[in-house]
């Protein structure tokens, strides 16, 4: 096996010897953008989860090549990185989950039927409660929506369906709300004092199939440290299989398909199963150090005004219980965003110095829940208030050149019509998610720093492939979805294009400089949920 510092010397030198033509937008180049992703997706890196010899290789990789682009320490203390406290927790193999009615019992099997985790920080939890079917599980006063109806459900067990309501009159119509999203779900069972919530899997709602939750249900997952120690969550969280579901609701004398079809309608009411949900859940504690990874370029007219380029390092690390190949190399996600950031940096070092100053931001923990960017949020290292706007780079394009760039949560913001500019500029054209039903805008980084009034571009590669048919792109997505996500099959493979995200880059890095080198300040639309907060955090002070 090569050499940890074997690896970095070749990079050294292949990014050295790179030409001088080759795939290009600007000075982005593809072969510079493969190179970095070989290494930060190799298997000397263990899979990057947060926490392991992987994470130690990686921030001191990130922190090497933001050093040897020339770029200043991003963290005031003097640092590359901001530290960033976690709490590992590792349930131990439980016996099944229990449902009992009178004198019936069904017992569910873990990974199979359900996945059941605490995120509080205790070494075990013992749940006993009655299931309560409270359908989306959703209270949205400004769409005149409440799942609960005021039914006291302390103490309970719910299961909710994922995302949102369907329908082109509710809810975003045919894109998901942040109602839709899981971690909504735990939320707004943990305040109205369940105590338990489990969703219920659907792959065509959810977006991605069973496996990519059930195949490793016990392995290490990681939360932020709270004060209370995360005892303000409800006791168990989890996932039930849509077949699992089916059978308890015949058990306890419903259809779960017309209770499903209930759900849809504004006059739903909770349905109480009469069935009890009990199980313990054990678990190892670790507390882990992690770290952001932190750069920056200071402005050199406005300098206390920051632009910020963010990306997620972190990826599923290894499983040592699997046959063959045990790394999750996550090539794609995000391996390449990660090492499009490093090829931002290097090109904005290579530009006239920016007015504003510019934050290279390569995070932890996201795929435990946008952690790191979340305690960047909570602990900002620059104000959030004088933060101009976030631009996030998650799984580029690895296919090829296309015709158009897709934009996730397009409408939220009119840093929409700055990216438009910029790509008819380079003959292209910018779209819309064509599959806003998943959710996309609440599943990465830029959504942390969204939720803090921050303007966030999310772009996604375009579905319009040069040279292929139509539906190509939109199929080779399902094909990643199905195959590779979150799988140890997510390496860098022999078809891969990089010239579609060298194009893509370009773009990223032309709306970050017309950012830094002016006085706009994004603003979020008039519908975004996200504008007053925004608003607030701008206003001048009394």
């Amino acid at each position: 096996m090569t050499s940890f510092r074997a690896l970095i010397g070749a990079l050294v030198l292949s990014l050295a010897c790179q030409p001088s033509g080759g795939e290009r937008a600007g000075d982005i180049v593809a072969d510079s953008l493969l190179t970095r992703i070989q290494v930060l997706a190799s298997d000397e890196f263990e899979g990057r989860a947060p926490g392991s010899v992987g994470e130690a290789r990686t921030v001191s990789y990130l922190t090497d090549q933001f050093q040897q682009i020339g770029l200043a320490p991003g963290n005031p203390n003097g640092t590359f990185v901001q530290a960033v406290p976690l709490v590992g927790i590792t349930p131990q193999e439980s016996a099944g989950l229990e449902i009992l009615r009178d004198n019936e019992k069904l017992m569910l099997m873990p990974g199979t039927d359900y996945v059941a985790y605490t995120k509080r920080v205790v070494e075990e939890v013992d749940l006993n409660g009655e299931l309560v079917f409270v359908g989306y599980g959703a209270v949205a006063p400004e769409y005149a929506w409440d799942d609960f109806k005021g039914v006291d459900v302390k103490g309970k067990v719910l299961l909710m369906l994922v995302n949102d309501p369907p329908g082109p009159e509710i809810f975003g119509g045919r894109a998901m709300t942040y109602y839709g999203r899981w971690t909504y779900k735990f939320e707004i069972a943990a305040a109205r004092g369940a105590a338990g919530a489990l969703v219920i899997h659907e792959t065509g709602p959810a977006g991605y199939p069973w496996e990519v939750i059930g195949s490793n249900p016990y392995g290490e997952q990681f939360d932020l440290i709270t004060e209370d120690r995360n005892m303000g969550r409800v006791q168990i969280e989890g996932w039930l299989q849509r077949a699992a579901t089916a059978q308890l609701f015949r058990m306890a004398g419903f259809d779960f398909e017309e209770a499903k079809r209930a759900a849809t309608q504004r006059d739903f009411q909770p349905i109480a199963l009469g069935l009890t949900a009990r199980t313990t859940v054990v678990n190892n504690l670790r507390m882990v150090n992690s770290h952001n990874v932190v750069a920056r370029l200071e402005g050199t007219e406005a300098p206390d005004e920051t632009i910020i380029y963010v990306a997620h390092w972190d990826h599923l690390g290894a499983d040592t219980s699997l046959l063959g190949d045990q790394i999750f190399n996550g090539a794609k996600d995000n391996a390449s965003g990660t090492a499009g950031l490093l090829e931002i940096a290097s090109e904005f070092k290579r530009a006239r110095l920016p007015g504003r100053s510019v934050l290279f931001l390569a995070v932890t923990a996201e795929e435990q829940g946008l952690l790191g960017s979340r305690y960047y949020t909570g602990q900002p290292l620059y104000p959030l208030a004088q933060t101009v706007a976030v631009i996030n780079m998650d799984a580029l394009n690895v296919l090829g050149r296309t015709r158009d760039v897709t934009v996730v949560g397009m409408g939220q913001s009119n840093l929409d019509d700055l990216a438009g500019r910029i790509v008819r500029s380079m003959g292209r054209t910018l779209r819309p998610d064509p599959e806003p039903e998943k959710g996309f805008y609440y599943r990465s980084d830029h959504f942390e720093f969204a939720k803090v009034g921050i303007p966030a571009f999310n772009p996604n590669g375009g579905v319009e492939f040069l040279d292929k048919e139509e539906d190509w792109g939109l199929d080779m997505r399902e094909r990643y979805t199905d195959e590779d996500y979150h799988k140890v099959s997510d390496e860098v493979k022999d078809y891969w294009d990089l010239a579609g995200a060298a194009d893509d880059l370009k773009l990223f890095f032309e709306m970050g400089r017309e950012l830094a080198n002016g006085k706009v300040w994004p603003e979020w639309s008039e519908s975004s949920e996200f504008r007053a907060v925004r608003e607030l955090s701008r206003a001048p002070v009394q």
